[in-house]
């Protein structure tokens, strides 16, 4: 007797600048999944509105943002945790999807920030990747800071913004830190919102800018040197890539140098001692701990000249293409794209 397929939803799009990414990254994972072993019941979030839609048509109208059509059925998160898993209408009949497990692939807010994870946890649906409190700790820039910086771990300084604060109060912090400065929204991914600032004479468009994206806005001090990233894979024992280097030749990594690369350079491994790649290693596995992180997680630091390293970030859903970061790191070490997917499933029924 043929074993019965688990059925895991795949979700993609979503109300999100990082719209564009997710259909690219959910294409990769769709195309790299074991069909033999797993049924993929696809769900697009319209980019507008948020609705879900269960996607019947082929896989390769995601990427080019054409799947949103009559092969598109309303669906719903259903509330009854017998279920776990979908509902729909079909004429006046409520039809329901029973799901094993549902795996996230959307950027930023409202998919990446802990708001989908309490969806999927209500509906009684196994989320593989991270939880609703560590995908809302990774995405609040502060929070995340202060945790790790409370381990002992170096972060650079920095001070909140709150809206309608006096611009006195503004120039001030940013003097203190230093320029240049960095402006961020506390919580929007990508890089959006985020400006490195030279001169105070561009400092308050800078913050106005950010509060575009976020009630929250955060001064950084510049931490000299150039960022290094690590993926992490697992729940319990981890595994973590080859580290990569970003090699920058101006400005800094941001949405636009992220996913053209037109004046900068990814190096995988990283062009650094195998010492120093280790420490990196230990030191993303301590922060992805600490954060709470499960199933995956990219976590971004800082190597200064001194060899001082520096947390900055932690992508609780990466981009997930096959000529993203975190699959190349893993691609490095051994690990190919095929292999990360069918294992970050296997784990949510260990």
């Amino acid at each position: 007797m043929e074993k019965e397929r688990k059925k895991i939803a795949i979700l993609f799009g979503g109300c999100s600048t990082e719209y564009e990414v997710s259909l690219q990254s959910a294409y990769s994972v769709i195309e790299h999944l074991d069909t033999e072993k797993y049924e993929p019941v696809l769900i697009g979030l319209e980019r507008t509105t948020g609705k879900w839609y269960l996607y019947r048509g082929e896989s390769d109208r995601i990427p080019e943002d054409k799947w949103l059509d009559q092969e598109c059925v309303p669906v719903y998160p259903s509330t009854d945790r017998f279920v776990h898993g979908i509902c729909y209408l079909e004429g006046n009949v409520l039809r329901t999807i029973s799901l094993d497990a549902a795996l996230p692939v959307l950027h930023g807010k409202n998919g990446e920030d802990g708001t989908v994870q309490g969806i999927l946890e209500l509906a009684g649906i196994p989320v593989i990747g991270c939880g609703i409190l560590s995908s809302a700790l990774c995405m609040d820039k502060e929070i995340s800071h202060r945790i790790v910086s409370d381990a002992g771990i170096n972060t650079a300084r920095s001070v909140l913004l709150e809206e309608n604060v006096p611009e006195a109060d503004v120039k001030k912090a940013a003097a203190e830190l230093g320029y240049p400065v960095f402006v961020k929204p506390d919580r929007a991914g990508s890089s959006f919102g985020i400006t490195k600032v030279m001169l105070e004479e561009h400092l308050m468009d800078a913050v106005k800018n950010a509060f575009l994206h976020d009630s929250i806005v955060v001064l950084e001090e510049t931490v000299p040197g150039f960022e290094v990233g690590c993926a992490v894979l697992g729940c319990g024992e981890l595994t973590v890539g080859e580290v990569d280097e970003i090699e920058l030749s101006d400005g800094f990594f941001d949405y636009t140098e992220k996913y053209t690369l037109k004046t900068s350079k990814i190096h995988v491994p990283a062009r650094i001692s195998r010492e120093k790649s280790e420490e990196i290693k230990e030191t993303a596995k301590k922060i992805y701990r600490l954060l709470q992180c499960s199933y995956f997680a990219r976590v971004d630091l800082f190597l200064t000249p001194e060899g001082e390293i520096y947390f900055n970030e932690v992508n609780t859903i990466p981009g997930f293409t096959v000529h993203s970061r975190y699959p190349n790191m893993l691609k490095a070490a051994g690990v190919p794209f095929g292999t990360v997917i069918d294992h970050l499933i296997e784990m949510a029924f260990q």
